[in-house]
């Protein structure tokens, strides 16, 4: 009982000591010069890319997170208005094995558990955006990367005079539907992936996914594979490429049979480097490429430079240029866009 009463007691300081409230707001105004003949309605818009509030922490070997995007975001009513992005809890008393259960980020590809404040440009990449679930090719509702669902992780085999940690591991099991939905098919997905570190701040990566998706009544394979490098320093490396296998849900008629010209097989790669050019500001480069049907002419590019320049730990100013070759489009597939995004948090 003494016991009991201890480990209550702690569990209760834990939780009044050790959690943090925060949230951060990224402010965006845009401009391009794609032709408004086409789906393009405006040349310039202003608006809130994101406004999100969380709490963290840690109680006993728990740690704990609840994130909210408050902004809203485009589609169906549904989808819209505030919602729930991250609520998980991870059980941490061992390195190499921890284990989290909730909604949270799929183990899949470097960039996708990456914070917008942490890739360097004004969006993540599209390999992340199609093939990861932020906004998934299949025809899966706004995800931001996440599902619900059980993982595994860890760390271990220190190597060096620094002692860090060789390899770590990451595999979950997943509903396969995406943030705030219920299973809907009987199946699970199936994410992991494998980092070997030779030094701390590089990172060679392998991931896997295997699952299904289904929305009014049909259901779509989702089998992916990616690989890629992370070198995080003052400067910054940063490329995957991944191949995806599974027919998307537009590509069926309303009876459940298959449309004639479509594809079951994408494909995603990026390059990104990242200088110092002082002690406050960082300039970025990008080549991002998409192909939905793994052929040249669906192929969308992406020329992207940026510079993100700190006022100070919780306040950055970034500017954004790409040009845009998007052979998917019957409108100006070729087009230039510029923006200016702040960050700012708190």
């Amino acid at each position: 009982m003494y016991a009991q009463n201890n480990l209550g007691k702690q569990a209760k300081e834990d939780l009044l000591q050790k959690s943090t409230f925060g949230g951060y707001v990224i402010g965006k105004a845009s401009a391009n010069d794609q032709d408004l003949s086409g789906s393009n309605k405006s040349h310039a818009n202003f608006d809130l890319r994101l406004v999100r509030l969380y709490v963290d922490g840690k109680v006993l070997d728990f740690k704990y997170k609840l994130q909210m995007e408050v902004n809203g975001v485009s589609g169906t009513s549904k989808e819209k208005g505030p919602r729930i992005v991250d609520a998980w809890a991870e059980w941490q008393r061992y390195k190499f094995f921890n284990v989290r259960f909730g909604q949270f980020k799929r183990a899949f590809t470097f960039e996708n558990p990456m914070n917008p404040w942490d890739i360097g440009f004004g969006a993540y990449s599209q390999l992340i955006d199609k093939l990861a679930g932020m906004n998934d090719r299949v025809g899966e509702h706004s995800s931001n990367g996440r599902d619900l669902g059980l993982q595994v992780q860890g760390d271990f085999l220190p190597i060096g005079k620094d002692k860090h940690n060789f390899i770590h591991y990451q595999v979950g099991v997943y509903n396969g539907q995406g943030i705030n939905h219920s299973d809907e098919n009987r199946s699970k997905d199936l994410i992991g992936g494998v980092y070997v570190y030779p030094v701390k701040q590089l990172a060679i990566g392998a991931f896997g996914w295997a699952g299904e998706y289904t929305k009014d009544g049909i259901t779509v394979d989702r089998n992916r594979m990616a690989l890629g490098l992370k070198y995080e320093a003052d400067w910054t490396v940063r490329a995957e490429f991944a191949v995806s296998e599974g027919h998307k849900i537009s590509d069926y008629n309303s009876d459940g049979t298959l449309k004639e010209g479509t594809s079951n097989k994408a494909d995603a790669w990026y390059i990104a480097v990242g200088a110092p050019f002082s002690k406050k500001c960082k300039v970025y480069a990008k080549w991002d490429v998409y192909r939905d049907r793994k052929e040249w002419n669906s192929q969308k590019s992406l020329y992207g430079l940026s510079a993100n320049y700190y006022f100070c730990k919780n306040l950055k100013l970034q500017a954004n240029y790409s040009y845009t070759r998007d052979k998917n489009t019957a409108g100006d597939g070729r087009y230039n866009t510029v923006d200016l995004q702040l960050y700012w948090r708190f």
